[in-house]
């Protein structure tokens, strides 16, 4: 019986040694390949979803992780998203939350699922901060209507 050549993964070791193999599998890109690029795909994603530390952190630390691994400045970023320098660098200070269409783009540029990006997180926002969970907001309101009850 011939052993197979790839199994589910066990070790970190492992993992890397498949990253490695699909990122060279990926570069020649042969419709031959295509088979073993999706089960080294299949692998890995099962690892990733049972060995992730990406549940441990809040969306602008995966981001930053994200960015550090994909050697990926703010300006890089912003381009990436569509974005201007400053509203990535509020993002990444806890001082704008981020819309749906940028947990869309970073999803898409990082392979990370949605959801990473949309939970809940606090932030820094001084506008706001005389409200009550005030950092969950991350716009201006207007005070005069609402007190000329």
């Amino acid at each position: 019986m011939e052993a197979l050549k790839y199994t589910v993964i066990k070790t970190e070791e492992q993992y890397n040694n498949y990253c490695n193999i699909l990122e060279n599998l990926i570069s020649e890109a042969s419709p031959a390949l295509d088979d073993e690029i999706e089960l080294l795909t299949l692998l890995i994603e099962k690892w990733d979803s049972e060995h992730s530390t990406f549940k441990d952190l809040d969306p602008v630390q995966l981001i930053k992780s994200l960015m550090e691994e994909n050697s990926l400045k703010a300006v890089g970023l912003a381009k990436l998203l569509g974005l201007s320098k400053g509203t990535v660098s509020k993002i990444l200070n806890y001082q704008k939350g981020l819309s749906k269409e940028t947990i869309r783009k970073l999803s898409e540029n990082f392979q990370v699922s949605q959801e990473a990006f949309n939970r809940p997180y606090r932030l820094k926002n001084e506008i706001n901060r005389q409200f009550r969970d005030a950092s969950l907001m991350n716009t201006k309101k207007d005070l005069g209507a609402s007190l000329a009850i």
